[in-house]
């Protein structure tokens, strides 16, 4: 059976303070920002998740987007090199938790970069982003870590938005999902679907045909919930001022042995 697991980390005191790069800065509450991340954790569990807590790192501002910090590939977990520097700190937490649960860890290594929410895995396809976060050493790091395990590691070019995975996400079918302004190359995708919204692309798949996404693309959920699918929508407005989406406050282990 799959495992499902996944990693979450409280959102850090100093979360105002975080990362923007493609937006403008907007004021963060807080203390909202904890609600929300209360309730995108109940929301996990809620759907059958068992949510580990990483060590909180309250000195990182953007430690709550857990999943920069590493990718998983079956049972391998990759630790990342962020490629902001200040985030770097985040990893260290990271590593102690996937070791725990048995996982085979590996790392990127200097000159390369590498943020997770640059990394999309549809299938045994890898897609990672060429971002201003991840370069090309980070690249070719994942595709020597994933490839001899059987991954198709394919480059995407992303200058529009902070990470390929603010751009495109996919559904249950393999079917990837964005919003055409945000997204280099469409034809890179099989079976590409626009969707209305920015946030409207951005899914976590729950298991049984359940989608997760931000309660700010109510016509992106839907057009999806139109297609059969059974959209749970969670309010993230606080992390979303911080280029967040609701894929990046986790980390979902599907394939862990047992």
């Amino acid at each position: 059976m799959p495992s499902k697991k996944a990693l979450v980390r409280r959102p850090s005191p100093r979360l105002a303070d975080g990362l923007v790069t493609h937006i403008q800065r907007e004021k963060v509450d807080a203390g909202l920002a904890a609600e929300q991340w209360e309730a995108y954790v109940e929301a996990l569990r809620t759907h059958g998740w068992e949510t580990i807590e990483v060590e909180p790192a309250d000195d990182c501002p953007d430690s709550v987007f857990v999943e920069d910090t590493v990718v998983m590939f079956r049972n391998v977990a990759l630790i990342t090199r962020p490629g902001a520097g200040s985030r770097r700190a985040e990893t260290a937490g990271v590593e102690e938790a996937v070791a725990r649960l048995g996982c085979s860890v590996n790392w990127i290594w200097e000159p390369g970069t590498l943020d997770g929410g640059d990394v999309l895995k549809v299938g045994d396809t890898v897609y990672v982003g060429r971002s201003g976060r991840t370069n090309a050493a980070g690249v070719q790091q994942v595709r020597a870590a994933f490839e001899p395990l059987g991954a198709r590691v394919v480059a995407v070019p992303v200058s529009k938005v902070l990470h390929l995975k603010s751009a495109v996400t996919a559904l249950p079918d393999g079917t990837v999902i964005g919003h055409i302004p945000n997204v280099d190359r469409p034809s890179l995708f099989p079976g590409f679907l626009p969707v209305p919204e920015e946030s409207g692309a951005h899914v976590v798949l729950l298991g049984g045909g359940k989608l997760l996404m931000a309660a700010s693309a109510p016509r992106t959920a839907e057009l999806l919930a139109d297609l059969g699918h059974d959209v749970v929508t969670v309010d993230i407005s606080e992390f979303e001022k911080l280029e967040g989406c609701v894929t990046c406050l986790s980390v979902r282990l599907r394939d862990l042995y047992a």
